[in-house]
């Protein structure tokens, strides 16, 4: 349903070092390289971060992207990256029964108050 997605950062440089190391645990990279926006995928740019020194994200905007995980390894080190980049936990890795008895995830917040969540989904019990 949805092709991708943009957010805004004050600090587009700051913005790119964290989202380097961050999406990279997921299998994301950084696809393309314009004066104010930076798009990052697998095959073409799904997720974008935007320049807008003026206008970026705050805590209380509301804003929450989730992205998909391959493994649970992943959203366990997309957490540790965010941490070590800078971010703040807005939840650590782990099983999220209320939403699904298979739902593993975790929740950060990148520098300029984006929530940004990574999930994966365990196998089904034999």
């Amino acid at each position: 349903m949805i092709d991708h997605i943009s957010i805004g950062v004050r600090d587009l440089a700051k913005a790119a070092a964290f989202y380097d190391a961050v999406l990279a645990v997921l299998g994301l990279v950084k696809l393309r390289t314009k004066p104010t926006t930076l798009g990052y995928g697998k095959s073409y740019p799904e997720f974008w971060i935007n320049g807008r020194p003026d206008r970026a994200g705050t805590a209380d905007s509301g804003l929450h992207v989730c992205l998909r995980a391959p493994s649970v390894e992943a959203v366990d080190a997309f957490h540790a990256a965010a941490l070590r980049a800078g971010g703040a936990s807005d939840g650590a890795p782990g099983l999220r029964p209320e939403y699904n008895d298979r739902y593993y995830a975790a929740f950060i917040v990148d520098l300029d108050g984006n929530k940004i969540e990574a999930v994966t989904f365990l196998p089904r019990a034999s």
